[in-house]
């Protein structure tokens, strides 16, 4: 029987140069698209997929995230005595949702070392792991289409999505072939190679992986077996190429819309549609939009 998938691994202890001066002082995983922090997207998206055990893999200067899913007795009693039950819902909510535990990442040494910091919290079992700066919006949840699949074969899934080739070398890109397996259809890859950033004209595919991983235990000792790369990290991408040695590894073009939220542009296109979304904020936003002239 396939072990249950009961963990997941938040990396979070990137600087995130790609938004200064906002990050200088305030953790990227907490920038807020519309009203919550862009973390708190990717752990609902863990709750809905049948996952509460959270491990943060946080850094110097994100105490920020501990205190946002910690309880906050003076903002709770403040609302309560104003009978803001509704916000108050809201906030106990946050701290109530998840059962989470952090661990620090000193030096941002890439994220397959991040994920190996969080080895001892995880333990011999199967785990997820997220970045949150990938937003993806879908009516099954992204991890939850994951885990299916793992559920299935018993062996470490990624998302994939199609990238154009003038973009690929941003990306951890796969080699891999349709499966022709019975309850799946076309969006399942068997993956037979994995290339970190590859140059567009040698990438193997456009299969770019996503930030949403299903991982087995085994992949702590492929990240330790996996020497630095590019700038001196130890690339996700790179252990799971040693993985692949010994286990196979599927890929799932996921189904639903993934907004880069790490990314200025994809910030904005993100914050508009999810705001557009909202029952209280979509009709006047739209409204405000065509004023505009969009």
């Amino acid at each position: 029987m396939t072990p249950k998938v009961r963990k997941a691994v938040f990396p979070a202890a990137g600087l995130g140069t790609r938004f200064l001066p906002a990050t200088k002082a305030m953790p990227k995983e907490m920038l807020p698209l519309v009203d919550k922090p862009l973390i708190q997207y990717a752990i609902e998206e863990a709750i809905a997929s049948g996952i509460h055990n959270i491990v943060i893999v946080t850094g110097r200067g994100k105490s920020s995230i501990e205190d946002h899913f910690d309880v906050s007795f003076e903002l709770e009693h403040l609302l309560e005595s104003k009978h803001k039950t509704e916000t108050l819902q809201a906030v106990r909510q946050i701290s109530e949702m998840i059962d989470v535990a952090y661990v620090r990442q000193k030096e941002a040494l890439g994220l397959g070392h991040a994920i190996l910091r969080a080895k001892d919290l995880v333990g011999p079992e199967p785990f997820a792991a997220v970045l949150s700066d990938d937003v993806i919006d879908s009516q099954v949840p992204c991890l939850k289409q994951l885990g299916d699949v793992y559920e299935f074969y018993g062996c470490p899934v990624v998302a994939l999505m199609e990238v154009p080739r003038e973009a690929i070398s941003a990306y951890g890109v796969v080699a891999a072939e349709p499966v022709k397996h019975a309850g799946h259809g076309s969006n399942v890859f068997r993956i037979h190679d994995l290339v970190e950033k590859p140059k567009a004209e040698e990438a193997p595919s456009n299969l770019a992986i996503i930030g949403r991983y299903i991982l087995t235990p085994e992949v702590f000792s492929a990240i330790e077996a996996t020497p630095p790369g590019r700038g001196g990290e130890i690339q996700l991408t790179d252990g799971l190429r040693h993985l692949l040695r010994s286990r196979p590894i599927y890929g799932v073009k996921f189904e639903g819309k993934r907004f880069d939220a790490g990314d200025k542009l994809g910030f904005l296109k993100a914050t508009v549609e999810f705001a557009l979304k909202r029952e209280d904020l979509g009709g006047p936003f739209r409204d405000y939009l065509q004023k505009l002239g969009f």
